[in-house]
């Protein structure tokens, strides 16, 4: 459909335009309406029924939306309906002639001005509002109007009644359903410029809300920005091409997606467009073919290595004593279409090789992601550990820092421990191989807190050599079936215990594979979209492996010859290879096997181990998946889970199991519906949650709502300083 813009030519420059069809431009004196062309009405500033009246009047002839009309003029929408109401049916005289009070009843001058005199002594609003006998909500709503100014804390305030002007779920739905643009479209004239290539970016904007569902998310901005969300974003990519949504809101929606476990952008298809709008600022959150279309846009700028690197660097910076332990670990993308072919990895979960990409994660000591490589294709932890990721660990750390390196046996290389040892890097893994068994006597029984937990090991020490005759450490523990596994390092310092259990932790970047699998969908293809590889790159010879494989197979068959000669009794036959054989006929199989063996063998060694991958492939078939809009997807995802995570360690006292019960809270807590309650007046945003199922829940929330509240965080873009209220629990 498309859009007659009929904007009134004689507006002034600065009106504000409410709709293609109505303006509204204000002085110090006047207010005055424009449609077309012409102006249609103009009444005082002061005037009170001329403002009502041209409320009333504008709602009738539908000149615009009742929500925008009341923004304008600055009354409530239920005033600009009720004078509609009455305009249609007695006129202007029946809209001027409204009778009642011209003023307050309860917060009366002298009210005020005893309730300022208290509140500015520092007592807090309930104790002010029994002095002067109104309710706490009254003075509250005088607060929100600037009738009255306080300055205590977030923690004194108490739930207040829901702002008059608060649009409820029903009425958000209906005015979204009766958009022209679309469903949720109502700030046409943006939109309008948008397309027309005259907006960088839509600003946000906050009308009060009653009731939103999914508003808790707004709890974790402080948490994202500090994560270096805004301030990364924006120094890597600029600004988006001008647009209604630009780099500001993007971000936002990628990151409160996560959060809000809405795991690809076809999943915004099942979300109500103009609530998720509600939480950017915006009219309605932006379609999926939008969200594809800015990723790639984003993708197209091969950025997304910078950004990572950038978010890395702040992650360093600001978490440095979390550095000293890190763990590495790979973890495979399994790519399940049949277009493509692609190399194959070990998915361990699965037990089978499979196609797809394989990154290599190093996380923290608290097994917070700190960054990931994405394999060219087949390359091993060991190699790519030498070639990126300790050489990056480098970079963050400094050049002298001691780190301890924790992986399992795939990496396992003597060699390479003693090079990392001399390197500034002490070794923490499994021993791999079989090992003679300790006797029991050897072990004892150690208990440690850790993390408020009592922990206890059957551990041994003892000083070994490897097969390079580097010396380390080998700790095992003994568990209760009589097990032992072994562990070994080249760190001198640590306590036997202290091996063990850092050792043991390894788990913890196994269960965040798992969490961001589940939670964050981190193995979802961001596109399905392929660029040329290498066709170059080395890889096994083909006909080597299918001849070293007949080998073991001739080999094989060899073995059990022998075995059936060696059981033949002299005189007897056998029953060999489906056929019955005599003892000199078994001989001469023997030999003839033998001798294929050796001409196998010499086959093989004619062929070179490795080839170009072109000379066994087509160039055009030698692809890997495009990386780009990988890479920003999982920086995304990884911001969320830090910013979960980090204010899940806050709410530690009140979950005794907060390892297991912390974030599922938190998913609970950006679930929630909550008010939304812009003040113009003191430019704060208020996020007033609802309240959740259980006591203790409520309590942990309203503890984190006061913390997070003491931040002093403006919503990007803005200056509304955010505050979070929970009710009080019993």
């Amino acid at each position: 459909m498309a859009l007659q813009l009929s904007f009134p030519a004689a507006a002034p420059p600065d009106s504000h335009f409410v709709s293609p069809r109505l303006a509204i431009w204000k002085d110090d004196e006047r207010i005055v309406a424009f449609s077309a062309a012409d102006p249609v009405y103009a009444c005082r500033r002061d005037d009170r029924d001329g403002i009502r009246l041209m409320a009333g009047m504008l709602s009738s002839l539908k000149l615009a939306p009742d929500t925008q009309l009341a923004k304008a003029l600055g009354i409530s929408r239920e005033t600009v309906r009720r004078n509609r109401r009455l305009y249609e049916q007695g006129g202007s005289a029946a809209v001027r002639d409204q009778r009642g009070s011209k003023g307050p009843t309860k917060l009366t001058d002298d009210v005020c001005a005893r309730a300022q005199r208290l509140l500015a002594e520092g007592c807090g609003i309930r104790h002010a509002a029994r002095e002067v006998g109104v309710s706490d909500g009254a003075l509250h709503y005088a607060i929100k109007q600037g009738r009255l100014t306080w300055r205590g804390t977030p923690t004194d305030a108490v739930p207040t009644q829901a702002d008059p002007a608060a649009s409820s779920p029903a009425q958000r739905a209906a005015e979204d359903q009766a958009c022209e643009l679309g469903v949720g479209a109502k700030r046409t004239m943006e939109r309008v410029l948008a397309y027309a290539g005259k907006l960088q970016e839509a600003l946000p904007e906050f009308t009060a809300a009653e009731a939103v569902q999914g508003a808790g998310v707004l709890l974790a901005l402080p948490a994202l920005l500090q994560q270096g969300l805004m301030d990364v974003g924006q120094s890597v990519y600029g600004s988006l091409h001008s647009g209604f949504y630009g780099l500001r809101s993007v971000l936002l929606t990628f990151c409160f997606m996560s959060l809000l476990r809405i795991k690809n952008p076809e999943q915004l298809k099942t979300r109500a467009p103009g609530e998720l709008g509600l939480l950017l600022g915006l009219d309605r959150a932006p379609v999926v073919e939008t969200v594809r279309r800015k990723l790639q846009e984003m993708g197209k700028r091969s950025l997304a290595r910078l950004f990572g690197q950038r978010l890395t660097e702040r992650w360093a910076e600001a978490e440095a004593d979390m550095l000293g332990l890190l763990y590495f670990d790979g973890h495979v993308r399994a790519y399940n279409g049949r277009v493509h072919k692609l190399p194959k990895h070990h998915v361990q979960r699965r037990g089978r090789p499979m196609p797809g990409t394989q990154d290599f994660h190093v996380n923290n000591e608290r097994a917070d992601p700190l960054f990931c490589v994405t394999a060219e294709a087949t390359e091993s932890l060991l190699a790519i550990m030498d070639e990126q990721l300790l050489p990056e660990v480098r970079r963050l750390v400094g050049p002298k820092r001691r780190v301890t390196i924790v992986f399992d046996r795939e990496g396992w290389s003597p060699e390479s421990f003693k090079r990392w040892h001399e390197q500034g890097f002490d070794v923490l893994t499994y021993r791999k191989g079989k090992q003679s068994r300790w006797q029991q006597r050897f072990f004892t029984k150690r208990t440690r807190r850790v993390d408020g937990r009592k922990v206890t090991y059957r551990l041994a020490e003892r000083r070994v050599k490897l097969s390079n005759g580097l010396a380390v450490r080998e700790i095992r523990r003994l568990t209760e079936d009589g097990h032992q596994t072994a562990v070994i390092t080249t760190h001198r310092k640590l306590s036997t215990f202290q091996v063990a259990h850092r050792m043991f932790n390894r788990w913890r970047q196994e269960n965040f594979f798992r969490y961001m699998r589940e939670e964050f969908a981190i193995d979802h293809l961001s596109t399905t979209a392929v660029e040329l590889a290498d066709p170059k790159r080395l890889v096994t010879n083909p006909q080597r492996s299918k001849l070293q494989k007949r080998v073991r197979t001739v080999r094989d068959s060899l073995g059990r010859l022998v075995v059936h000669r060696g059981e033949l009794k002299p005189g007897q036959k056998a029953r060999v290879e489906r056929r019955t054989l005599t003892r000199h006929q078994i001989d001469k199989l023997i030999k003839d096997r033998k001798q294929e063996i050796a001409r196998l063998k010499g086959e093989v060694e004619k062929l070179p181990k490795q080839v170009p991958l072109d000379q066994i492939q087509d160039r055009e078939e030698i692809v890997r998946l495009e990386p780009e809009r990988k890479l920003i997807t999982d920086a995304f995802k990884m911001i969320a889970y830090r910013a979960e995570s980090a204010l899940a360690r806050l709410i530690e006292p009140f979950f005794p199991r907060h390892q297991d019960e912390a974030h599922n809270f938190m998913k609970t807590v950006f679930q929630a519906t909550a008010d939304l309650i812009p003040d113009e007046n003191t430019h704060v945003l208020t996020v007033r949650f609802h309240g959740l199922s259980n006591p203790r829940s409520t309590r942990a929330l309203r503890t984190l709502c006061e913390i997070v509240t003491r931040t002093q965080t403006c919503y990007p873009g803005t200056d509304f300083k955010l505050r979070f209220e929970a009710p009080c629990a019993t």
